[in-house]
């Protein structure tokens, strides 16, 4: 935990030392884009050879699905208490 949170400060001071260099930003954040698709990739592989995950998906798609609704109408109806409670009366 204590490697994590120096490489964390590590990046923060790295970044507010390169803040004004605009093209070595750009570069970075192409390398970062590339490297999230490259973990992504590898966490597909993993997740492709456990069988154990595999033989599950049914199960897990149907909860996931069911998640998501919850969060969407949990999401709306905040929105919607929100909206009331906020809007001006004229």
């Amino acid at each position: 935990m204590v490697e994590i949170l120096l490489f964390l400060l590590a990046g923060i001071l790295a970044g507010y030392l390169i803040r004004h260099k605009h093209r070595l930003l750009n570069i970075l954040q192409r390398m970062i884009i590339w490297s999230i698709f490259l973990l992504l990739f590898l966490l597909g592989i993993t997740v492709g050879n456990d069988p154990m995950i595999i033989s599950s998906l049914p199960h897990l798609g149907l909860t996931a699905f069911f998640l998501t609704l919850a969060g969407v109408a949990g999401s709306l109806i905040v929105a919607f208490a929100l909206w009331k409670f906020t809007r001006i009366k004229h």
